[in-house]
């Protein structure tokens, strides 16, 4: 079953108050964040597509990559599996990228269908494609389709941030990270975002950013 779907601010600001009842650290980061917007971005090939294109470069470095892909025309399924591996390395994609795309693009993946998919479906189903990990699956889960109750505890952000807001000795590790985040159901894509925004703030007191 779908749990919660984030629409809209008010969907964020209701799930930080909750927050902010349950835990009072949760309380005092929102004082120094202020509100949280909504971070949707758009689901489907293309939005797992550029995910895998942005792994393990910069920002300006994927943005241009996406750019050549999407002047190309290598952005749906069947437009990257006509395509070869030279075709697909020549917009700047590494030989593990250029496969990694077409397996995306041979899944079969039914985009439609995960939209009303289980969390836990959804992310097991995007898993079993090569170069997908859980940290993308979860990703995709909570800003293409707006689940509400979905964490990312592989993330370094979210531990850093969980580390220095809950006073911990150290960053926590993912299996750890995700029973601690099991106490903020049914707001845990909230929570992983009002920790984003703490980090952030964090990072700019030390002068980071």
């Amino acid at each position: 079953m779908v749990g919660r779907i984030l629409q809209t601010d008010a969907c964020m600001a209701e799930g930080a108050a909750w927050l902010a009842q349950a835990e009072p650290r949760f309380a005092h980061a929102l004082t120094l964040t202020g509100p949280l917007p909504l971070r949707r971005r758009a689901d489907g090939f293309s939005a797992l597509l550029n995910a895998i294109v942005s792994q393990q470069v910069s920002v300006a470095a994927a943005s241009a990559i996406w750019g050549r892909m999407q002047s190309a025309g290598f952005t749906g399924p069947s437009a990257v599996l006509a395509a070869d591996e030279d075709a697909l390395r020549a917009q700047g994609l590494s030989r593990q990228k250029a496969r990694y795309a077409r397996a995306l693009a041979g899944a079969g993946i039914d985009f439609d269908a995960l939209r009303t998919a289980p969390d836990d479906e959804v992310v097991e189903t995007l898993v079993a494609v090569p170069g997908i990990g859980a940290w993308t699956a979860e990703i995709y889960a909570m800003f293409s389709l707006g689940r509400a109750d979905v964490f990312a505890p592989g993330d370094l952000a979210l531990q850093e941030s969980a580390r220095v807001l809950f006073d911990l000795p150290e960053r926590p590790r993912p299996a750890a990270f995700r029973a601690m985040a099991a106490e903020w159901t049914p707001w845990r894509s909230v929570a992983a975002g009002l920790l984003w925004a703490y980090y952030r703030v964090d990072k700019q007191r030390e002068g980071v950013l």
